[in-house]
Order: C-alpha cells, then sequence, then structure tokens
C-alpha cells in the first residue's frame, strides 16, 4: 500500500508539464509540499502551456525549464539531482500520427531512451514512465488486465508499446527503479479540443452552431477524470508493493460508447443537437479501437487506488470549465503544441 506523503525536500521532475495531465499533476505535487522542477517544450512565444492556468501560488514554487526531450544532453543535465521523475511528454494525436510517424518514433521512444540513460548515471528513488490504454487495441477479453496482448493498432500505439518494453528492459539489465502507468481516457479541465469530449462540449456550448460534427459514434470507451488519473500517478509514486518494470492500469472499470457519452454530456450542458457524421474524422478501419474498458485491481492491490469521481460529476466539473470562452479558445490553440 501507498502512504500518505510528505514531499517537502523531495526534488521531483516532470516532464509534459505543460500539457493537460502533467499540470494538473504539477499543481497536486506543489501542493503536496514537492520541490518540482517541470519541463516545458520549447516554443518562441515562451508559452507555458496550461501551466498558465495554475494558480500564481503553484507557479511561484516551480522551477520551469524550457526544452525538449529529445536533446539528450539537456535531459542529462537537468535529471540531475532528481528524486522522482514523471514522464510525461509524448506526441499524443492519433491522427497525426499516421501522417508523421517519424516523429513518433524520435518523441516517444527516443525521448524516453534520453531519460533512462541519463537515469544510469545517478542515484534516483523512482520514475514513473506515462504508458496509454491504446497500447492493447480493440479489447479482446473485458475487462483488460495487464497482461492482455498489445496491439500496435497506430504508429501512435506502436511508438508507446516500444517505450513500454524499453523501461521493462532497462528495469531487467540495469535494475533501475522504473513504473509503467497506462492510463485509460482522461477526460477534464484543460484537455484539449482534439479529445471527443472537450469537442462535444465546446459544439454543444456555440450558439452559432446548429450540429454536431462528430466521427464514429460505436467506440466504447472507459473515462477517467482527471483528479482519479493524478491520484493513480502519485499512489503508484510511493507504493510500497511496487512490481518494477510492470505495467499498471488506472481505468474505472466501465465502458460507455461515443454515443452514449454524447448523450450524457447533452443532458448535463441541457443542450442537444442533432449529430452529423463527418467520416474525414473517422480512423482507418483498422486502426480503429473498438473497445476499452480496464481492469484496475493490479493497481488497488498494490497501492489502493480506485476512482472516486462518478462521470456525471466530472463532466459537470469539466462543462463548467469551458463554459468560459477563453478556456475554449486556449484549448483550441494548444490542443496540438501542448497536449
Amino acid at each position: 500500500m501507498s502512504k500518505c506523503q510528505n514531499l517537502n525536500g523531495k526534488n521531483i521532475f516532470v516532464t509534459g508539464a505543460d500539457g493537460f495531465i502533467g499540470s494538473h499533476l504539477v499543481e497536486r505535487l506543489v501542493r503536496l509540499g514537492g520541490s518540482v522542477k517541470a519541463l516545458c517544450y520549447y516554443n518562441s512565444q515562451g508559452s507555458l502551456g496550461w501551466l498558465e492556468d495554475v494558480d500564481a501560488d503553484v507557479l511561484n514554487n516551480l522551477e520551469i525549464v524550457f526544452g525538449d526531450i529529445r536533446d539528450s544532453a539537456l535531459v542529462q543535465q537537468q535529471l540531475v539531482g532528481a528524486d522522482y521523475i514523471f514522464h510525461l511528454a509524448s506526441l499524443i494525436s492519433i491522427p497525426h500520427s499516421y501522417v508523421a510517424s517519424q516523429s513518433y518514433l524520435d518523441s516517444n521512444l527516443g525521448g524516453l531512451l534520453n531519460i533512462l540513460e541519463a537515469l544510469k548515471k545517478q542515484s534516483f528513488s523512482r520514475m514513473i514512465n506515462t504508458s496509454t490504454s491504446e497500447v492493447y487495441g480493440s479489447a479482446m477479453t473485458r475487462p483488460i488486465i495487464e497482461t492482455h496482448p498489445l496491439q500496435a493498432q497506430s504508429p501512435y500505439s506502436a511508438s508507446k508499446i516500444a517505450a513500454d518494453h524499453f523501461v521493462q528492459a532497462f528495469y531487467k539489465s540495469f535494475e533501475l527503479p522504473l513504473c509503467i502507468l497506462r492510463p485509460f481516457n482522461t477526460y477534464g479541465p484543460r484537455q484539449s479540443m482534439r479529445a471527443v469530449i472537450p469537442t462535444v462540449i465546446a459544439q454543444l456550448l456555440d450558439a452559432d452552431r446548429q450540429n454536431l460534427e462528430l466521427g464514429d459514434l460505436t467506440p466504447l470507451r472507459d473515462f477517467n477524470y482527471i483528479d482519479d488519473t493524478v491520484d493513480a500517478f502519485i499512489q503508484l509514486m510511493f507504493c510500497e508493493n511496487v512490481a518494477y518494470g510492470e505495467p499498471y492500469n488506472a481505468g474505472s472499470g466501465h465502458s460507455i460508447s461515443i454515443a452514449d457519452t454524447v448523450a450524457l454530456i447533452e443532458k448535463v450542458v441541457g443542450i442537444k443537437k442533432p449529430i452529423i457524421i463527418d467520416n474525414n474524422k473517422k480512423r482507418p478501419k483498422n486502426s480503429e479501437v473498438i473497445e476499452l474498458i480496464a481492469d484496475y485491481t493490479k493497481l488497488n492491490k498494490a497501492c489502493g487506488w480506485e476512482p472516486k469521481v462518478a462521470m456525471d460529476k466530472g463532466l459537470g466539473y469539466t462543462v463548467e470549465w469551458f463554459k468560459n470562452h477563453d478556456n475554449q479558445k486556449d484549448s483550441w490553440s494548444r490542443r496540438v503544441k501542448f497536449d
């Protein structure tokens, strides 16, 4: 089981800190007292991504570093002295991976390898690599346990499968304290518009839009509110019974179709619109993941984690955040660069 942690005096390094999940994780770590160094993707505007959305008291207690995980020298320099490492930096847009596969290999595998090589040269307490439920592909058995076959149904998922194997290889080869967390479909404030829940909310709230333009409504997903996903990262990091080199699922254990998700969002928002299917928003037939549903028993037994936020409540929190027009605008502008 995991203990309630006091992070005072602990140095924590977070990659992908400017993204959706990363910004929420950084917030929590700072409030727990950690000394957090946040790696943000370098850009000429000096934007901090979603870290610009966090409270000033959090931002003022962060060390911000601009850079790129593909830069091995920078990664090695910035990791010095880190006790705990959360690796979230990644290219995650599945549609973009169809046309830019090399960049996914360079970032998602090459970036991780830079971190692993740097960690071979220093002592540290633990590192968590962020995987994804997409590595499983369409469910062959239900619910999905960690030993479910891995299926590369997109270049993105192929890059994440390779990354998971490198984590396992470096644990077995060099006995590094490395963990793998596989969050299922996370949603909440700050998520980019490329994801289905934000785009449905934004289209419903747009008074000038008469219809909802969506892709395939049949796939089943296991949705989890951002606070629960952050809890999974933190509890796994400090879990006393962790099995290094092994993956842990973080999901609700329930699946819901995109069509039923849309209906639930419409109920929360209080607006209903006709749906138009845009075939351009669909994945290639053999690439679509038909169903995801997590078995989180392993994580629960190891550290007591379980989801706490019901989907209707989580959607309510998310809708309230997106009702702010500036949040919608920012989510569009950051949808590729920072998520």
